[in-house]
């Protein structure tokens, strides 16, 4: 069986993998200037890494934001677009094996879609998410880069900047733990350490779209919560979800492949094609 190529297209980072004899093969992320020299650049690269021809593709799924911009045949490969929504919820309940779940895509911004047994539905989304943290860190600690922004966090110390409900109660609220947030950076201080900072920035985006994640989920009986995008991978997320799952009494699950699993979607959208 030949190749199928799924590729997640973003404004200026393209993720590819492949999917052959029903396995995901490797993966890549490349990042460039637009989508066209990012998804182009991906292609190539992912051809010369893992040893294979044009004629070695079956076809070639496109999905994400920057899909929008290609508008012919990948290299005169059978070329076909998927919808974001409908990949993120194959991708995710692929890696999962769940039937039901709400995926939260954390990207330049954050999406959420129901997965009910092969049933997917967009239930919103918010505009806060890599972007975001991006942006924040470019202003306040004059770097957009997040790894350098996560590896900063990682020192800092929480209870610096937000305002927890221990601090403004003596006693726990009803369905709130002393631990819990009551402001995010409402207990910032002047001159703060830039290691407390980046912390405090990583969780007003993490939790915030964590938190609006399971807002929009409380219409349903699904307490799943499968985690994908670049987000993910930041090791703050550790201690986050878990205190957003103690918090309202759901279950945040990351898969193996998480920051690829759009780009698995689409490919996987391919059989249900053919059938």
């Amino acid at each position: 069986m030949k190749t199928v190529i799924g590729i997640d297209v973003g404004i200026s980072t393209t993720k590819i993998v492949g999917f052959r004899d029903g396995k995901m093969q490797s993966s890549i992320r490349i990042t460039a200037v637009d989508p066209i020299t990012s998804l182009y650049g991906a292609f190539g690269k992912y051809l010369y890494d893992n040893g294979l021809q044009l004629s070695d593709i079956e076809h070639v799924m496109l999905t994400g934001v920057g899909a929008a911009y290609i508008k012919d045949k990948i290299y005169g490969l059978p070329t076909t677009k998927v919808g974001e929504f409908d990949a993120n919820g194959l991708g995710a309940m692929y890696e999962t094996g769940l039937d039901r779940a709400i995926i939260v895509s954390m990207g330049t911004g954050t999406s959420f879609v129901k997965y009910d047994n092969g049933a997917v539905t967009h239930i919103g989304g918010i505009g806060i998410g890599g972007g975001t943290l991006q942006g924040l860190s470019r202003i306040i600690l004059n770097t957009s880069d997040i790894n350098e922004v996560s590896e900063l966090g990682y020192e800092g110390d929480i209870s610096k900047i937000n305002l927890l409900i221990g601090d403004i109660s003596a006693e726990p609220l009803p369905g709130l733990p002393m631990d819990a947030t009551a402001s995010l950076f409402g207990n910032a201080v002047n001159s703060p350490k830039r290691e407390d900072v980046a912390k405090g920035i990583v969780w007003l985006v993490v939790q915030s779209a964590c938190s609006a994640a399971v807002l929009a989920g409380l219409s349903t009986d699904i307490r799943d919560y499968v985690m994908i995008g670049n987000l993910t991978l930041l090791p703050l997320c550790n201690e986050i979800f878990p205190m957003v799952e103690k918090l309202y009494g759901v279950r945040f699950i990351i898969p193996p492949h998480s920051e690829f699993a759009t780009a698995l979607g689409a490919a996987l959208r391919y059989d249900e094609m053919k059938h």
